[in-house]
Order: C-alpha cells, then structure tokens, then sequence
C-alpha cells in the first residue's frame, strides 16, 4: 500500500499511534492493497488487505479502529491483531490511485502492494 497510496499509509501509521495502537501501526508500514471494497460508491475508497469472503461476519477476535483523520473517515477492520479491511471514505483523490492499482493487478501488471 506504501508504494501506491504513501500518504495514506504515513497518516495510518501516524493516526494509529496516536490512538495508543503501536502494534497496528507496525503492521500498517506494510498492508497490501488486496482488493477494492466493490460497493460502487462514489464516496468510497475502501479496500480489502487480507483473503476474506465478502459479505461473511469476521467472528470471534474482530474489533473496529476507528480513527481521527482530519478529513473523510478511517476505521479499520481487525481480527486478532491483523488490519483485513481499510474503510476509507470521503477521500476522492485516492481512488485514481486505487483504480489502478487493481487494474494493473487483474492485467497482469503484479499484484498490489
């Protein structure tokens, strides 16, 4: 995620220290760009970082972290100490980013980082 979205991984490091999460933030300098949400909505820019069927429950061990951006919103999906979903809405100039990021992972450009 660092190489395609740098300034999102800083602030979620930055944010997530702040919220008393050291060891999130560690796992945050290196989330991979999985998947794109696939709601649709133009509000979104959230993205899947870890394997999980859509629409299934995390069950036991899940939590949200939400955080305090200066704008749009942040939370983080997490189960057992690992980040499986970044919510992140409001924030329209990533989604360039993102869209292709994931189109040059379905064309054989590699995966996302």
């Amino acid at each position: 995620m660092r190489d395609v979205l740098p300034g999102l991984s800083a602030e979620l490091v930055r944010l997530l220290e702040e919220e008393g999460e050291p060891d999130l933030a560690i796992c945050a300098h290196d989330l991979r760009l999985l998947a794109d949400c696939g709601c649709g909505d133009d509000f979104c820019q959230s993205f899947r970082t870890e394997p999980h069927p859509p629409g299934t429950p995390y069950g036991p061990g899940h939590r949200n972290v939400a955080l305090l951006p200066a704008r749009g919103h942040l939370i983080l999906d997490v189960v057992h100490g690992r980040i499986m979903f970044v919510e992140v809405l409001h924030r329209p100039e990533l989604r360039p980013a993102l869209t292709a990021a994931f189109a040059a992972a379905l064309t054989g450009g590699g995966a996302p980082c």
